[in-house]
């Protein structure tokens, strides 16, 4: 009997021209993705400060940083509290707007989704944020508070612990119609409109049932995709904390894994430390996207 390995050797053999027209792009992601993530789950059980040379310390960048490190576990909580906001109101978003955008004539299409993926490719994006919410009286906001009466006083809206996630997670919803967006309106244009017909024959009776049970399982890559998108993009959240509250925030109201992840990485080399920071998130995204591509699966069902 033919054993697991000679198995795999044979279809290799016999697919040999794939794994060719593969190599150039496998050799790039093995060197440039998992070599470095391996490199970096390494690191984390050493002590390295970019002089000398790594010291093994076991668990104690681990130790440090979930019984000691307090800036963490407050970085912990906001990318966590971010995710379960963004990432599915997010997601939804970029699904119905694509599903809306389908329907209109193929022009108005191309208008329409380049109107909302701009804010996504928009390189001053963050600078209208900053005058909308900017802190004197000659603000967006505090000057249509102002004038109506509801405030007396100028709100510091980016230097206030209360007021900076939820600007955060506004603007990061805003910006969310990127490429997660094109890959759903991509998707539905390659649907089989012969689908609606067996459909439609088979007992479908609405719109609802047809996004459900054809459009919904004729896009599962897409969706799976997408969803990858949006979790990656959920728990990487840096550029806009920065951008709109400062390195580090007020009293680290915007801090996240990634801006502490920058912070030991970058400002004090604790490559150590930061690796370890590094290892958590991974496995973070990795055990979310499980989670939701396994829920992915049961669509239309």
């Amino acid at each position: 009997m033919q054993t697991w390995w000679s198995l795999k050797w044979q279809q290799m053999r016999a697919n040999k021209h794939s794994y060719i027209l593969m190599a150039p792009y496998m050799l790039l992601f093995a060197v440039f993705t998992v070599l470095p993530v391996l490199v970096s789950v390494v690191l984390s059980f050493t002590y390295f400060n970019m002089l000398e040379f790594p010291k093994f310390i076991g668990w104690q960048n681990y130790t440090r940083l979930f019984l000691e490190d307090d800036v963490f576990l407050i970085a912990l909580k906001n990318t966590l509290l971010f995710a379960v906001i963004t990432g599915p109101i997010s997601y939804i978003a970029c699904f119905v707007f694509a599903w809306i955008i389908n329907e209109l004539s193929p022009k108005l299409r191309a208008v329409m989704t380049l109107v909302f993926y701009a804010p996504s490719i928009s390189g001053n994006v963050y600078f209208i944020w900053l005058m909308i919410f900017s802190g004197d009286r000659y603000g967006i906001m505090n000057g249509l508070l102002l004038k109506f009466g509801f405030i007396l006083e100028p709100i510091l809206w980016l230097k206030t612990e209360g007021y900076i996630m939820p600007i955060i997670i506004l603007v990061q919803l805003w910006l969310s119609l990127g490429t997660g967006f094109l890959t759903f309106i991509a998707g539905l244009q390659t649907v089989d409109g012969t689908l609606y017909e067996a459909g439609a024959v088979d007992g479908i009776k609405n719109r609802w049932q047809e996004l459900w049970y054809i459009t919904l399982p004729s896009m599962r890559p897409q969706l799976m995709f997408g969803a990858v998108i949006q979790i990656t993009t959920a728990f990487a959240v840096a550029d806009v904390s920065i951008a709109l509250a400062g390195f580090p925030s007020v009293n680290y109201a915007a801090e996240t894994i990634v801006t502490h992840l920058i912070d030991f990485g970058t400002t004090r080399f604790e490559m150590g430390y930061a690796s370890a920071i590094a290892t958590v998130l991974f496995f973070i995204m990795v055990g979310t996207n499980l989670v939701v591509q396994k829920l992915l699966r049961k669509v239309g069902e």
